[in-house]
This record gives structure tokens, sequence and C-alpha cells, in this order.
């Protein structure tokens, strides 16, 4: 199992902020998709089905989303 860790939080002046921030974990088999991982997480946060643009940070992924002033991390934590 991946265990990853998702941060949803708002920006100021396009920079992650944290003035308020909501954390979950996910756990996911190896072979599951990056695709999946994505997706799941942002239905965690409450945001599935909202547009924006994904970057590839190495062992962090980033979402932003279209117009919210909001940002996704999902940070790969550990193999379990």
């Amino acid at each position: 199992m991946y265990k990853y860790e998702i941060e949803y939080t708002d920006t100021f002046g396009g920079e992650a902020n944290y003035c308020w921030v909501k954390r979950e974990s996910l756990l996911v088999e190896p072979e599951a998709p990056l695709s999946f991982v994505k997706t799941f997480a942002k239905a965690l946060m409450g945001i599935k089905g909202v547009r924006g643009t994904w970057e590839d940070m190495g062992d962090t992924l980033k979402f932003t989303p279209r117009g919210m002033n909001t940002v996704l991390f999902v940070n790969f934590a550990e193999e379990i």
C-alpha cells in the first residue's frame, strides 16, 4: 500500500497561505494509476469536478483550481 498526505489550503498572491487548511490521508494499492489518486484526492477535499491544472513536483502533486484562490497538494508519504 502507498500512503499519500493530502492538503487543501487557501492562497495569497498565488502562493499557499495556510490561513486555513484541510488535511486527509489516502491509502492506495501500488498498482493504482496516478489518475485515480488525483481524482480521489479531489473528491476527499470536496472539489470533485472542479477544473484546474496539475503540476508534478517530484514527490508532490499540486492542483490549482481555476478561479478559487486555493491549492491542493498530494504528497507521497510512505510505502506501507
